[in-house]
């Protein structure tokens, strides 16, 4: 069996030599190395605030008051949006993968900071040239810590004693996903040993020869000969009897059981494990908004959309008076639309066509609409109709990025048609979306394009982060210019 052992840890080293592109984020994992959770968690909020008292000491005339108000706001914001946005990602996600995300987070983190500071009138009480230097200098500070805490748990022998050995009961999707998570993430502290499964053992392509140890029967012996720490069972669902088994047959043992659910026939939306008065539960569909998420949406909103409206109410004003002048009618059109949860809302805007269709049969906006004002074309390629949806933004029935909602018709006939449909609807709608940015927008000629569409509202559920909203609003401003889909 030593021979053997020998042999298996050759081959779990072959395949963590060998990783694979997964194309989800990392931390989907329970347990990570200690250094890399404290990196992720803590070391870029501090970096932020230590950086700011560091140059506190040249900025004269600065009370202690406005310098902690400015710290605290920082420490928040980068807590927020520098989550997940680190440089210990994997080689196999692209060398310059985390590098990438975190200069993006550090973009968008400084927008806000200085939007927010802007308009709390922070920045005139500091020199023009402190808030550049600041995050200059945070930013490359964090840059050299992140390498610094890479280096300390990639560098050759960092770890030596320091894995956790895994075995895994099941040859599933889910187990063989665990198992390349694991040998493509050192930073995970985990080694993967093996398989243990009674059914035949090349099941999955990936499968490499050899890492399957044995039959479950033989688990208790390989757990003690190969020094397991962790046991991750991967088996389907309906084999509860088989588990309950394993449970006692591992009694005896120190290793830690772990059950890994299959999920693989599930539509994840914000996939999570909660509690209910102290019993356990599984979300496999959830609002991305539970908790400080949602306060931070909300903050988000209000201070964007407060900004924005300071910001562009002379185009306001213009847009409304021209609409009153071209055509007959009233200068605001109210249609009611799919809210949160399904309620219905209604949506402003600005008067783009000459009738006011709100019933149970509406004709989508093509090119070349006919039932257009003469103005109303140019409204709706440049986005401006959108304009007074700002106010719903304030009022809280809509976001400023989220699924766009569709006229109440439109969902009675889609709903019933398209799989997942109404899971848009498990967020406020909102002003632009992922899908929008991305080319589908305008009319949905066939069932197809608006699939389409919906998979971007759903991806946009599953991925949500404060970034991906900047990044969206960013990426608005340029397709209002360009997108030939807007009509």
């Amino acid at each position: 069996m030593n021979a053997r052992t020998e042999s298996d840890a050759s081959i779990a080293g072959n395949r963590r030599k060998q990783p694979h592109f997964l194309g989800d984020r990392l931390g989907a994992l329970g347990e990570a190395h200690p250094l890399a959770s404290l990196a992720k968690s803590m070391v870029d909020p501090v970096v932020f605030v230590a950086v700011l008292w560091a140059m506190s000491g040249r900025v004269v005339m600065i009370g202690v008051g406005v310098l902690t108000l400015l710290a605290v706001l920082s420490f928040l914001l980068a807590s927020l949006m520098l989550d997940n946005t680190f440089v210990m990602l994997s080689e196999s996600n692209g060398r310059w993968f985390g590098m990438g995300k975190m200069t993006w987070g550090w973009f968008c983190l400084s927008v806000l900071l200085i939007t927010v500071c802007t308009v709390a009138g922070l920045t005139s009480v500091f020199p023009p040239w402190f808030f550049l230097d600041w995050l200059a200098l945070s930013y490359m500070a964090s840059v050299l810590i992140h390498y610094a805490f890479r280096w300390q748990i990639m560098r050759p022998g960092a770890n030596r004693g320091g894995f956790r050995r895994v075995l895994i009961v099941g040859i599933t999707a889910s187990g063989t996903m665990l198992a390349e998570r694991i040998c493509t993430h050192n930073q995970l502290g985990l080694e993967f040993v093996g398989f243990v499964d009674d059914r035949d053992t090349p099941r999955l392509a990936s499968l490499h020869e050899g890492e399957v140890l044995g039959a479950l029967s033989n688990l208790a012996s390989l757990v003690r000969e190969l020094h397991v720490h962790k046991v991750y069972v991967a088996l389907p669902m309906s084999s509860q009897q088989r588990i309950l088994n394993l449970t006692e047959t591992l009694q005896d043992s120190t290793a830690s059981l772990y059950f890994v659910p299959d999920l693989s026939g599930f539509d994840l939306i914000q996939a999570r494990v909660d509690h209910v008065a102290g019993l356990p539960v599984l979300g496999v569909c959830e609002s991305p908004f539970i908790g400080l998420n949602g306060f931070v949406k909300r903050l988000e909103d209000v201070l964007l959309a407060t900004v924005l409206l300071l910001l562009i109410w002379p185009v306001l004003l213009v847009v409304a008076l021209a609409v009153w002048l071209t055509s007959p009618g009233p200068v605001i059109f109210v249609q009611r639309r799919y809210g949160i949860d399904g309620e219905s809302i209604e949506v402003y805007k600005f008067r783009s066509m000459r009738v006011l269709e709100d019933g149970e049969c509406i004709n989508q906006a093509r090119k070349n609409d006919s039932r257009l004002t003469p103005i109303g074309g140019f409204l709706r390629r440049m986005s401006l109709d959108e304009l007074p949806q700002f106010f719903n933004v304030l009022a809280g029935t809509m976001s400023i990025v989220g699924p766009r909602p569709h006229a109440n018709a439109h969902n009675e006939l889609y709903r019933h048609q398209i799989k997942g449909y109404m899971l848009r609807h498990k967020v406020k709608p909102g002003i632009t979306g992922w899908a929008q940015v991305n080319g589908w927008r305008g009319e949905t000629e066939s069932m197809g394009l608006m699939e389409r569409r919906i998979e971007f509202d759903l991806d946009y559920l599953r991925n949500w982060s404060l970034w991906f909203d900047l990044k969206i609003i960013v990426m608005t401003v340029w397709t209002v210019f360009r997108d030939p889909n807007a009509y």
